[in-house]
């Protein structure tokens, strides 16, 4: 079997293939199925593929699957094949090469492949996060404009927003300029609501989704992105594996005697880590009693610390809980043993 390893690029990939004879092609191939498909249709015989985990790999590699060849993806933060005396010196050959000497001695770790389930909810997550930014970038722009004339508009939230906007005794020329901005943020919302039904009829038929979303400050978005970012409990051996997954752990450097810390690492998910955090402020200023003890154990590192430590430590603390919920099947506990201590 001819053994090739796959440096994926958005528009052009590097192949560097060992044929079944002992030789080695390189091959630079345009990122499209029928590009790829008549390379490895040139190279003759089934193939088996090394290939990082990347934005473009999953459609990649199930279509060289569909061709009839292997495909293993790998995780990218695995390093021993690349622990090379040149490894300053980075190009696509050397990358494809080095993928190549990998999957021949079996220095690689297997990534997660994702299922059609989980590849349309993280579709809907990113139409609805895009759509919310194209709001909120639609209401900042309206409020700059009406306040260049003199008018403020108060309040939150994009329906209270428009209505008091469409309240205001403003200039008719102004009235009429603005409109579209009005139609455009109504639409935006009125997306987002198209956006969210298959987010809440996935969170409507599982139960371990359900107990996530019932807990304060969480909801369905935040549940929906927490589970699609994970896939799959079982996949971590303890909570502080989902925290660090999640870039919500501090920096560490560490020399000799010598150890220090800065911020989280913000590795992972932006979209489900931001979530994660905005649920925290949501606790922290909240007077709900459900997450009283949470909400008083964030106050204790604010005090100390600051306001975002507190925010980002409580961040990390909901996702350890959200962990242990989601893998025993569990309501939401507070003091859950799995959640009980986090460094702040």
């Amino acid at each position: 079997m001819n053994i090739v390893g796959f440096d994926l690029g958005k528009r052009k990939s590097q192949l560097c293939v060992q044929t079944t004879d002992g030789k080695i092609l390189e091959l630079r191939v345009a990122t499209e199925r029928g590009a790829l498909a008549l390379a490895l249709g040139k190279i003759g015989g089934k193939c088996r593929v090394l290939i990082e985990a990347s934005t473009s790999s999953e459609w990649v590699a199930r279509f060289l699957e569909e061709l009839g060849h292997e495909v293993i993806v790998a995780d990218p933060n695995f390093t021993p094949m690349y622990a090379r005396s040149d490894k300053k010196i980075k190009t696509d050959k050397r990358d494809a090469r080095a993928l190549m000497e990998a999957l021949k001695l079996g220095a690689y770790r297997f990534a997660v492949r994702r299922d059609d389930d989980n590849m349309h909810l993280a579709a809907c997550l990113s139409v609805r996060d895009g759509l919310v930014r194209a709001r909120t970038a639609q209401i900042n722009r309206l409020k700059a404009i009406v306040e260049r004339a003199g008018f403020r508009i108060n309040g939150k939230g994009a329906a209270y927003i428009v209505q008091s906007t469409r309240k205001l005794e403003l200039p008719s020329r102004l009235a009429a300029s603005i409109e579209p901005i009005l139609v455009a943020i109504g639409t935006c919302t009125a997306q987002i609501k198209e956006a969210e039904k298959p987010l809440k009829a996935a969170v409507s038929t599982n139960p371990a989704l359900q107990h996530m979303d019932e807990v304060f400050g969480i909801g369905t978005i935040t549940t929906v992105a927490f589970a699609t970012t994970l896939f799959d409990p079982t996949r971590f051996a303890d909570a502080s594996q989902v925290s660090a997954y999640l870039g919500l752990v501090p920096r560490e450097h560490s020399s000799g005697e010598k150890r220090s810390q800065g911020g989280i690492t913000k590795v992972g998910n932006r979209v489900t880590r931001g979530l994660l955090i905005e649920a925290a402020w949501c606790i922290i200023k909240s007077d709900n009693d459900a997450v009283a003890e949470l909400r008083q154990w964030a106050l204790a590192i604010q005090a100390r610390r600051g306001k975002q430590r507190a925010a980002v430590a409580l961040a990390r603390r909901l996702s350890r809980i959200l962990f242990a919920m989601w893998r025993d099947n569990t309501p939401f506990k507070p003091h859950h043993r799995s959640a009980a201590s986090v460094a702040a």
